[in-house]
Order: C-alpha cells, then structure tokens, then sequence
C-alpha cells in the first residue's frame, strides 16, 4: 500500500496561487489513481479534483473548474494541485488520497480510496 504525504499548505490572500504537492512512497506508483479532496470545519469530506493513473484524464469538482488543476509526474511519484483565484470558500484541510486502479477511471468517491495522508491547511483572508 502506498504512503502519501502532503506539502505546500499555506496562507495566502484572496486571489492568490497555491500549489500542493502529495509525494507518494512506493515503486508501482503509475498504477494508483489520485485524488484531491478537502475538508472545511463543520462539512463534509469533498473531492476537489481526481486523476487517472496514467495522467490523461481528470475530474474537477465544479466549485473549483477553471482555477484548479491536477497534474502528475509519475517518475516523480508525485501529483500536484496548482490553484489560482483562490477564494476564502477553498478554506479547508486538503488530503491527498490514492488507490491502486488499473483501468483508466477516475476515482471520485472518498470510501474507494486505500491510501490517504494526514493533510495539509490551505487558508484563504478576504
């Protein structure tokens, strides 16, 4: 099962940039599916965007299409989520999470992924 680990959290102004990073431990990292959800205080767990293993397709939730984007670099072992024109409302805990899927599919449903990291702060002043 692989390990991730989430960096690059932050404070940062309305309007701003922020890019996360969820570097993955593990040798068959190419086979994982990654996901990009968050949490704000007193919601619910959502997706934010998703990502196959290959990197040909992804899933932005629609709160955050045309500002964020998924990426990933598989010799790296690593997936990213640059995010621009943030808004106080991207306020939340943002976890990286993965899941062995040997399809094409995007994974969007929390409860299917294995793997999840301890998360990482993402404030947004107005």
């Amino acid at each position: 099962q692989v390990q991730v680990v989430e960096s690059g959290g932050g404070l940062v102004q309305a309007g701003g940039s922020l890019r996360l990073s969820c570097a993955a431990s593990g040798r068959t990292f190419s086979r994982y599916a990654m996901g990009w959800f968050r949490q704000a205080p007193g919601k619910e767990r959502e997706i934010v965007a998703g990502i196959n293993w290959s990197g040909s397709s992804t899933y932005y939730a629609d709160s955050v299409k045309g500002r964020f984007t998924i990426s990933r670099d598989n010799a790296k072992n690593t997936v990213y989520l640059q995010m621009n024109s943030l808004k106080s409302e991207d306020t939340a805990v943002y976890y990286c999470a993965a899941r062995v899927e040997l399809t094409l599919r995007i994974v969007t449903q929390a409860y299917e992924y294995d793997s999840w990291g301890q998360g990482t702060q993402v404030t947004v002043s107005s």
